[in-house]
C-alpha cells in the first residue's frame, strides 16, 4: 500500500484507506505529487537502517511532540516498514474516530457528584478535552488550569487537604461540570471474589442490617465487570450515592460492615470502591508487567493455556446440554464454569484495577483465594498472591499503603482442592510491609462456600485497618500467628505472636493439631495450652519434628487469644525442610 522513501512516506492517491486515514489531518504538510499523496517525516537517530531495507522514522507533524513521545516505545520497537506502515495507519485511524468525543471537557466515572477524595494526599483530577483545551478546576477555594496535550488528556494536582466537605467541584473548558457534594475522606477499594462481591440481601438478617444502613458520611461506587486485553483509561459505573438501605442492598457486605465499623470509630467520610468479580483467580487481578517480573509465575500461563485450549470443547459441551434441555431430552448438570476471559492472566487487572490507580486512595480491603484452591494453582499462590499485592503497589504509587486481606474460611471440598495451602500462603503473605489478615477459619459454613457471617469478617478488617493504617498501635487485630517450634524431649512447644495476654481453648479441649517426625508424616496430636505457648506430642511420634494446625479444607480447630480473635491455621513445613522418606 505504502513505499518509504528516507524522508517520505508515499501513498497512491487511489489509495481509499490511505486518503480515509491521512487526508483530513488538517494543518499537517500533506502533499499530492501526481498520483501519490505525501507524508513527510524526519529520522530519528541513528539514521542509518537498524536492519537492510528498514529505517527508524516517525511522522514531522508540527506541535505533535508530545504525541510521539506517547508513541516513542511502538517506533522504537517496529523496525519493519510494512509494520511501521500498519502503525501509521492505526494511529491515524484513532485519532480519527477519537477526536469528536473529546468536543466537551469529561470526566472518569469515578468522578461524580457524593464522591469521596483522599484527604491528606494532592488532588488527582484527570479527564479528556479538545486537544491543547485548557481546562481549570476549582476545588476548596483553590483554583488550577492545565492544557489538554495532543490527544486530548489532561491532568492535574490540587493541594492536600483534611477531612471535611460537603464541597463543590467545578472543571471549566468549553463547557463546564459541576459536581455537588463532594466529600473527604478516606478511599478504600474493597476487591476480590464472591466473598467480597457477595451482597447485604445474602446476609442472613439482611433485612435488619438494610435498614438500619443510614450513613450518608459513608459514599459507595460499584464498578462494572469487565476484562481487557490492555489497561483501560476508565471504568464504568453508576454514580456515586451516598450509603441508604436502597443504595447498599446490592453492595458488598464485608465493605460495608469494614466501612461502618471504621467510620464510627475515626469520623471521616469513608468511600468504598467495589470493584471485585465472584468466582475469579489472582492471576487475573494482576498486571502482566506483575506476572513477568517473576519467572516462577509462568505455570500461571501454563494454566491458562490449558484453560483456553478445552474453551471450544467447552462451549460445545455448553451448546449441547441447552439444546437437549430445550428439547426436553435428559442432560447432565455442568459443574460450574467461569467465564473464559476472567480467568486469564491480567485481565480484570486491565479492566478493573488499572482504571482505578490514578486516584489517591487509604488502601485496600481484599477476600479472594477459593478459585486458587486447585492442586495445581494452590501452590503457586505463596508467590503470586504478594506479586500481586506489590504490583498494585507500585502501579498506584503511593507507597506501600495499607493492604488487608481475608483468609480463606472452611469449606468441604473434593479432594482436588486444597484450601490449607492457599489458607498458609496467605498467612505467609504477611510478610509484606503494612498488610494484615482477617482469620476467619471459625465463622465458615462447611456446606456453603459464601458464609453468611459478614459482620464478623467486616469487624476483623476494621481492627487491621485502625490498628495498621489509623496508628493505634496498642490495638490487638489479629488472632495468634505461628512464629517459630521449639523441641523439646518428645514434644514440641509451639510460640505465637498475638498471644500475649494468653491463649484459650474454646469450647473444650484444645483440637486440630498435628505433628511428624523427619518422615512427614503427620498424626493428630494431643495440646495444651502454656502460657503465650501449645505444647504438642503424640506417642506414635516419638522424636516429633514438625507442627502443623487446622490443616483441611474445613477443619476443627477452637485456638484463641484472649481478645477472642482466633489463630491462623499453619505449618512448620517450609520450602527448606527436608523429609526422611527411606522407610
Amino acid at each position: 500500500m505504502a513505499t518509504v522513501t528516507p524522508f517520505h512516506i508515499v501513498f497512491p492517491v487511489d489509495d481509499l484507506e490511505a486518503k480515509l486515514l491521512f487526508g483530513r489531518l488538517q494543518g499537517h504538510s500533506m502533499a499530492q505529487r501526481g498520483r501519490q499523496m505525501v507524508l513527510p517525516v524526519e529520522p530519528v537517530l541513528p539514521v542509518e537502517p537498524v536492519v537492510r531495507g528498514s529505517c527508524r522514522c516517525r511522522p514531522r507533524f508540527p506541535g505533535w511532540s508530545p504525541v510521539l513521545r506517547f508513541v516513542s516505545p511502538f517506533f522504537e520497537e517496529v523496525r519493519s516498514m510494512r509494520l511501521y506502515r500498519n502503525f501509521l495507519l492505526l494511529f491515524g485511524a484513532l485519532l480519527l474516530v477519537s477526536a469528536p468525543s473529546f468536543a466537551a471537557v469529561t470526566l472518569p466515572a469515578l468522578f461524580t457528584s457524593h464522591m469521596v477524595l483522599q484527604r491528606n494526599r494532592p488532588v488527582h483530577i484527570w479527564g479528556m478535552a479538545d486537544p491543547q483545551e485548557k481546562v481549570t478546576v476549582s476545588f476548596r477555594g483553590e483554583v488550577k488550569s492545565t492544557n489538554a496535550d495532543a490527544l486530548g488528556r489532561w491532568s492535574l494536582y490540587l493541594a492536600p487537604g483534611s477531612a471535611g466537605g460537603p464541597f463543590p467541584l467545578t472543571v471549566k473548558a468549553s463547557n463546564t461540570i459541576q459536581l455537588d457534594d463532594v466529600l473527604v475522606g478516606d478511599v478504600w477499594v474493597a476487591s476480590g471474589q464472591s466473598n467480597m462481591e457477595f451482597p447485604m440481601t445474602w446476609l442472613r438478617n439482611a433485612k435488619a442490617e438494610i435498614a438500619a444502613a443510614n450513613a450518608p458520611q459513608i459514599r459507595l461506587l460499584r464498578v462494572e465487570r469487565a476484562y481487557s486485553d490492555y489497561p483501560l483509561s476508565n471504568v464504568k459505573a453508576a454514580p456515586w450515592a451516598a450509603c441508604t438501605p436502597d443504595s447498599v442492598a446490592d453492595f458488598s457486605a464485608v465493605a460495608y460492615f469494614f466501612a461502618r465499623d471504621v467510620q464510627q470509630k475515626e469520623h471521616v467520610p469513608i468511600g468504598l470502591i467495589d470493584s471485585s468479580w465472584g468466582g475469579t483467580v489472582a492471576e487475573a487481578w494482576t498486571s502482566m508487567d506483575g506476572l513477568s517480573r517473576d519467572a516462577s509465575l509462568m505455570p500461571v500461563f501454563a494454566s491458562w493455556a490449558r484453560m483456553s485450549d478445552a474453551a471450544v470443547s467447552v462451549q460445545l459441551l455448553r451448546q449441547a446440554v441447552d439444546r437437549d434441555k430445550a428439547e426436553g431430552r435428559p442432560a447432565p448438570n455442568l459443574p460450574w464454569l467461569p467465564e473464559l476471559q476472567s480467568w486469564a492472566p491480567a485481565q480484570l487487572y486491565n479492566g478493573m484495577i488499572a482504571p482505578l490507580t490514578p486516584f489517591a486512595i487509604r488502601g485496600v480491603i481484599w477476600y479472594q483465594g477459593e478459585s486458587n484452591s486447585a492442586l495445581d494453582r494452590a501452590p503457586m499462590y505463596s508467590r503470586l498472591f504478594p506479586a500481586m499485592i506489590q504490583d498494585w503497589r507500585r502501579h498506584w504509587a503511593q507507597g506501600d499503603f495499607p493492604f488487608l486481606f481475608v483468609q480463606i474460611s472452611s469449606f468441604t471440598l473434593a479432594p482436588q482442592d486444597d484450601w490449607a495451602t492457599i489458607r498458609e500462603a496467605q498467612r505467609q503473605t504477611l510478610a509484606l510491609r503494612n498488610t494484615a489478615m482477617a482469620v476467619t477459619i471459625d465463622i465458615g459454613n462447611p456446606d456453603n462456600i459464601h458464609p453468611k457471617d459478614k459482620q464478623d469478617v467486616g469487624e476483623r478488617l476494621a481492627l487491621a485497618a485502625r490498628a495498621i493504617a489509623y496508628g493505634e498501635h496498642d490495638l490487638e487485630y489479629s488472632g495468634p500467628l505461628f512464629q517459630q517450634v521449639t523441641q523439646e524431649p518428645g514434644v514440641l512447644r509451639v510460640w505465637f505472636t498475638h498471644a500475649e495476654s494468653g491463649l484459650t481453648a474454646k469450647g473444650g479441649a484444645l483440637e486440630g493439631f498435628e505433628v511428624a517426625g523427619t518422615d512427614g508424616k503427620f498424626v493428630p496430636a494431643t495440646a495444651k495450652i502454656d502460657g503465650a505457648t501449645v505444647i504438642v506430642g503424640s506417642p506414635q511420634v516419638t522424636a516429633p519434628k514438625f507442627v502443623r494446625y487446622g490443616w483441611a479444607n474445613s477443619p476443627k480447630c477452637n485456638l484463641y487469644n484472649q481478645q477472642n480473635l482466633p489463630a491462623s491455621p499453619f505449618t512448620s513445613v517450609d520450602d527448606s525442610s527436608h523429609f526422611d522418606d527411606t522407610e
